[in-house]
C-alpha cells in the first residue's frame, strides 16, 4: 500500500469530515503538526473534537481552527498561552475537558493499548473526581479515567520513512508517539523523508504499522512560543 502523499491536502482527502474527533501531537509549539493542521482548516471541516496537551498559540498550531469555529470541544491540560482558546471557553462557544497533564498521556496511551480505563490518585478530591468512579486499593483513593481513542491522529516526526516508521527528534517527542497508536487513522508529517530500510529498527519510535498516510514537510517553520534572551556581555 502506497503511504506517501504529494500534501497535506491529498493525505487528508476522503477522511476529514464534520463531527470527528482528532488528535494532535505537541507541546506548545514544539512537534506540532502545523501543515495537516492548516490542511484541516482549508477542508472547511466543523464540528471538531480534538485531543491535544493545548490549541497553540493565537494564529498558530490549533490557534487557526480556533479562529475560524472549526472547533466544537478541546480535550486538553493547558489553554494558558492562547488567549482566543480562553474567549471561547469563558463565553460558550467551546466545550472543554480539562485533564491533568499526567492523566492526559496516560488516557492516550491506555486507548493506543486497548485498555478502556485505568485508576489514578490523581485528582481525588478535587474538580477532577467529579462524576467519575471512585475505588479504594490498599487504604488510598483512586478515581477511574477513561482511555481515549479518536478517529484520526496527525503527527510531526523529524525523519519517517516510505513504510511509516517514525523518528521523532528531542522534544519533539512529547504527545506524538502516543497518538500515533491511539486512532483509527494515524497521518504523518515528516521533515525528512527516505526509503524504507534507511532508518534502524532500533531507532524507530513509531512503527508503520501505526501509520497509514506520510506527507513530506521539508523545511517546517519552527516558531519559538516564549523567547527569552538576555543582552550580549560588552
Amino acid at each position: 500500500m502506497k503511504k506517501v502523499f504529494p500534501d497535506a491536502k491529498a493525505a487528508l482527502a476522503g477522511v476529514v469530515k464534520d463531527g470527528m474527533t482528532i488528535m494532535a501531537g505537541g507541546f506548545g509549539l514544539c512537534g506540532i503538526p502545523d501543515t495537516l493542521i492548516e490542511a484541516i482548516r482549508d477542508s472547511g471541516a466543523k464540528d471538531l473534537t480534538f485531543i491535544s496537551n493545548n490549541a497553540g498559540v493565537d494564529g498558530a498550531g490549533l490557534g487557526v481552527l480556533l479562529e475560524t469555529r472549526q472547533i466544537r470541544k478541546m480535550i486538553s491540560s493547558y489553554v494558558g498561552e492562547n488567549k482566543l482558546f480562553a474567549e471561547q471557553y469563558l463565553s460558550g462557544q467551546l466545550e472543554l475537558e480539562f485533564n491533568p497533564q499526567g492523566t492526559l498521556a496516560e488516557r492516550i496511551r491506555a486507548g493506543g493499548a486497548g485498555i478502556p480505563a485505568f485508576f489514578t490518585k490523581t485528582g481525588v478530591g478535587t474538580l477532577i473526581a467529579e462524576g467519575k468512579e471512585e475505588r479504594e486499593f490498599d487504604g488510598e483513593r483512586y478515581i477511574m479515567e477513561r482511555g481515549l481513542f479518536a478517529d484520526i491522529s496527525i503527527v510531526h516526526a523529524w525523519k519517517g520513512d516510505t513504510e511509516g516508521n517514525l523518528v521523532y527528534r528531542k522534544t519533539a517527542r512529547n504527545f506524538n508517539p502516543m497518538m500515533a497508536s491511539a486512532s483509527r487513522m494515524t497521518i504523518a508529517q515528516v521533515e525528512h523523508l527516505v526509503p524504507a530500510g534507511e532508518i534502524d529498527p532500533d531507532h524507530m519510535h513509531t512503527p508503520g504499522i501505526f501509520v497509514k498516510r506520510i506527507v513530506h514537510v521539508a523545511n517546517p517553520v519552527k516558531r519559538i512560543e516564549q523567547r527569552t534572551t538576555r543582552k550580549r556581555s560588552a
